[in-house]
């Protein structure tokens, strides 16, 4: 489906944590509504580049205004360092709310698990849940409370149903327990760094709940290993590929000519996966669409957020030309 793209001005930035900022667009050519879990798309100048980022929208329809979070991510991609730039005045390019990870009503339980800036969809679908008077709990984990985007509105909006779980002061989360204590028709929905989506994948997995009844959305600058740069090697084409640590795969490569079928660029359609032949260090999968089988393969990656980490990886680009063929 093709992006409608309108214009928006910044009226306010705020810090919600030294790491999180939150900003308050007004679209010019008019509100449209959102359920909870929507997103709009902002395109962003990264470098010599205008590039699309996703940014799920904060808390529920108010005031005929967008608000969203950026987490500044100095080792990214430049998206969140255009972000943080951004002034009250400035005027950014928008797409209308879309919604790829919706809240389903109706269940007999819920429990809504945020990881640091995965609060950010979580919020809305927590006060929608507590306006329905549904049963449901929110977990939120961050390393120190003063992470803890937003915790007095959590506090005003949802009293008791929500808890922290700041790791430098008690450790990591106990996922198990957490899941064990959902009703067996209850839904799960997650949102946070990929470490606590495969967490939770894992267990629930273990446990034998259907698959169908946990939902979750993921942020493609989050990883197993930091950023570092590497190389891509294509022998069909004798051409070998640097990649820069704040650069993604598929940008590399299209910088070299090489042209990669993609779409989400979020790591959740799979159209950009490329044949893996050989790799000389581990590939850091980012993506949320191979299974966890597919990943220990190694046969295939999501060129639009996956990564090697560092050294070289050797690709098919799976382009086929008519000399090709013949």
């Amino acid at each position: 489906m093709t992006t409608a793209w309108s214009r928006a001005v910044v009226e306010s930035i705020e810090d919600a944590t030294p790491h999180i900022r939150t900003v308050i667009l007004r679209p010019l050519a008019g509100f449209v509504s959102y359920a909870p879990g929507s997103h709009i798309e902002i395109q962003v100048e990264t470098g010599q580049r205008t590039e699309t980022r996703h940014y799920s929208l904060v808390g529920l329809p108010v005031g005929g205004r967008y608000r969203i979070a950026v987490k500044h991510s100095p080792d990214g991609l430049g998206g969140s360092r255009a972000m943080w730039r951004l002034a009250p005045g400035d005027h950014v390019t928008i797409s209308q709310p879309k919604n790829d990870f919706a809240l389903s009503f109706g269940r007999a339980d819920y429990l809504l698990i945020a990881g640091g800036i995965g609060i950010t969809p979580l919020l809305g679908m927590a006060l929608a849940l507590k306006q329905r008077g549904a049963s449901f709990r929110l977990v939120y984990a961050a390393r120190r409370q003063e992470d803890l985007a937003f915790a007095a509105e959590l506090d005003a909006g949802l009293g008791g149903a929500w808890q922290s779980a700041c790791s430098a002061a008690r450790g990591r989360i106990d996922v198990r327990q957490l899941l064990s204590t959902l009703d067996a028709a209850g839904e799960v929905y997650v949102c946070g760094p990929m470490t606590l989506l495969d967490a939770v994948k894992a267990e629930w997995s273990q446990l034998g709940r259907p698959l169908e009844r946990l939902r979750f959305e993921s942020f493609a600058s989050s990883g197993h290993f930091a950023a570092m740069p590497f190389e891509v090697e294509l022998p069909r084409l004798r051409l070998k590929v640097s990649v820069g640590a704040h650069e993604s795969m598929i940008d590399a490569l299209a910088r070299s000519g090489v042209a990669v079928m993609a779409d989400c660029r979020r790591g959740e359609c799979g159209l950009c996966a490329l044949p893996v032949l050989s790799a000389t260090s581990p590939i850091d999968h980012r993506d949320v669409f191979l299974s966890e089988a597919e990943r220990q393969q190694n046969a295939r990656i999501c060129a639009c957020v996956s990564r090697a980490a560092g050294g070289t990886i050797v690709i098919d680009d799976g382009y086929r030309d008519r000399h090709d063929i013949l």
